[in-house]
């Protein structure tokens, strides 16, 4: 015997049974020859011949499946070997348990059920995604709604581009989506939900993953609850519905911060927004890197889970340098760690700093680049919990091509890192390198996509040792609390090699 075979009555590949002695029988069409082909021996025994019988089976009834012709395939030993399902434009055949592959020729463009319901006949019509759960839903639903089946996961979108399809779709004031809950059927329930927004419902099943497992469960009755409370559905990207809203207004921690421990910067901007996109831009040589470092040190103190990536710094000197603020002495190099035999104290700095585990330094490779960084970001704030990370400077993130495709680059990476920061609530902030105008070098998009720039400068050439070692504080835009101008300032001190905030005389 050979199965998946042409058959010769229909033509169809991939559909006939056949016998050695050249009996055959069509799973699709459901042409037969019960005799011996000429050339073959008459056999005593009793030809296995396939017959077709209308069956409970699955917990669908036997009425369920005469009303709506789903056959099932026995053979001579009375075993139940397919099930068809007949579909508008040609019969679907499952060998049992669930091969399909005799159905090659078959087209995933049709709605089974699409010539048993009149369009329109009802105000409600409900999409399931499988053969079995069509059945279970018409028999759960009291065989008093309509009820349509797309041929298979993925095939929305060719089913909806079917005219016929689409038409019938569209007579119905509510579209009921009962397909599961698994990424398959979400994605089914989106192209259904994007052709046809404001009637799309869909139903919760939290309790069995499909209509078919709810029948054979006997939770009818809960699936008949859960499909009159049916959800209008709106994708994840979407609020629409009371629920949502409430949800989010109940979740929600609007200008969620952390304070900068810089009492005039404070003053302005609250703290450093968690959710939002911090630019700390300025020439070069002013001081950036360890503003940075300060409130990276300030994060740390205060028990917030932070990540730091300083692509200019090897990675001992950027931890060096957080521990010459716990030790208040400056520890930043082997040589002096060395010379003021600091080598205990040191150690036992590093200890405290990442005793919590709150700290992540990362790197990322030389042929890295913006994707990579993207997807670092999201595995901290989504594994590990890390509240902000600070990464400088950003255009050294882009490290090939022209000025004017690393101003592209430069534009697209601003623009993913402030919408990542606001869909996954983490606080990003980074430093950009300013040109002669005061504007981020290579890309003005940097600033534009920026929640808050934070401006720094220094007087490098003043004779006067203290303010030559000031930096100056500036807040040049600040979208959520909107208070702007200046801010502060900062000490270097060259002792400590760390910086602290310092009070002006007014």
């Amino acid at each position: 015997m050979k199965t998946h075979q042409k058959c010769p009555s229909c033509g169809h590949n991939d559909c006939a049974t056949v016998w050695d002695d050249g009996r055959f029988f069509c799973h699709s069409c459901g042409g037969k020859q019960a005799k011996p082909s000429e050339g073959y021996e008459e056999k005593d025994t009793t030809p296995s011949d396939l017959t077709f019988e209308y069956r409970e089976y699955r917990g669908i009834k036997k009425e369920i499946c005469e009303k709506y012709n789903i056959l099932t395939g026995i053979n001579a030993d009375g075993e139940e070997v397919s099930r068809v399902y007949p579909y508008p434009h040609r019969p679907k055949t499952r060998i049992l348990p669930k091969d399909f592959t005799q159905n090659k020729g078959f087209t995933n463009d049709h709605f089974l059920g699409l010539d048993f319901f009149n369009a329109g006949s009802s105000k409600k019509i409900t999409i399931v995604e499988g053969e079995d759960d069509w059945g279970s839903t018409i028999q759960m639903l009291g065989d008093k709604w309509p009820v349509f089946c797309l041929p298979g996961s993925g095939t929305a979108k060719k089913v909806l581009q079917n005219p016929k399809c689409y038409e019938a779709l569209s007579q119905y004031s509510s579209i009921i989506i009962a397909t599961d809950g698994d990424e398959a059927g979400d994605g089914a329930a989106a192209d259904i939900q994007k052709a046809f927004p404001g009637k799309s419902y869909r139903v919760n099943m939290n309790l069995h993953s499909d209509p078919n497992e709810y029948l054979q469960a006997g939770d009818a009755d809960k699936f008949m609850y859960a499909w009159i409370n049916a959800k209008k559905y709106v994708p994840d990207n979407v609020l629409n519905t009371t629920d949502q809203f409430m949800k989010m207004y109940g979740e929600s921690v609007e200008h969620l911060h952390v304070p900068t421990g810089i009492n005039s910067l404070d003053e302005k901007i609250l703290g450093i927004m968690q959710g939002h996109f911090t630019v700390i831009k300025a020439p070069t040589g002013i001081g950036k890197t360890e503003f940075m470092r300060y409130l990276e040190y300030s994060f740390l103190k205060q028990g917030v889970p932070i990540a730091a990536w300083h692509l200019e710094e090897i990675k001992k000197r950027t931890l060096l340098g957080l521990v010459s603020y716990e030790l208040k002495d400056n520890v930043t190099r082997q040589d002096i760690i060395n010379d003021k035999k600091k080598d205990v104290e040191v150690a036992a700095a590093i200890s405290e700093l990442t005793k919590d585990e709150n700290f992540y330094q990362f790197f990322l490779g030389d042929l890295e680049g913006a994707n990579e960084l993207i997807e670092q970001i999201r595995y901290f704030r989504e594994v590990c919990g890390v509240r902000y990370v600070f990464f400088e400077p950003i255009q050294d993130v882009i490290t090939s091509g022209s000025d004017e495709s690393k101003e592209a680059a430069l534009a697209d990476l601003s623009i993913r890192l402030s919408k990542l920061a606001a869909s996954i609530g983490v606080g990003i902030v980074t430093i950009a390198h300013t040109n002669d105008n005061g504007d981020p070098k290579y890309c003005k998009m940097i600033g534009q996509r920026a929640s808050v720039i934070i401006d720094l400068s220094r007087n490098k050439d003043s004779e006067d040792e203290d303010e030559n070692n000031t930096m100056y504080i500036k807040v040049e835009k600040n979208r959520p609390t909107s208070l702007e101008g200046a801010a502060g300032c900062m000490l270097f001190e060259l002792e400590s090699f760390t910086l602290k905030e310092k009070l002006l005389p007014f």
